[in-house]
């Protein structure tokens, strides 16, 4: 079975999204701006969701972290949660 380690930031919209990925993109620390803007409980841990298998996280999360390029930010992805910026660590 697949696993993977992966951070992420959640925010309530598109916008903010677009606008942290922006700052990570001029070299912003994602820990950093997790623990300040992310509305999951994984923000006090800077946005570590540890590892998990496949199928544990929903469809359109599950899709970036297990088929995208690991250690870049992609999003932002929408979900019934809100918006996610997600940087796979690792997979296995």
């Amino acid at each position: 079975m697949a696993k993977a380690c992966a951070v992420h930031i959640l925010v309530a919209s598109k916008d903010e999204a677009e606008q942290l990925k922006k700052q990570l993109d001029k070299g912003a620390s994602f820990t950093q701006l997790a623990k300040k803007h992310s509305i999951c409980p994984s923000a006090k841990r800077g946005g570590d969701l540890g590892e998990f298998r496949r199928g544990d996280m929903v469809k359109a999360f599950d899709q970036v972290v297990f088929q995208k390029p690991v250690l870049q930010v992609h999003g932002p992805v929408k979900t019934q949660f809100g918006f996610h910026l997600i940087k796979t660590l690792y997979r296995s």
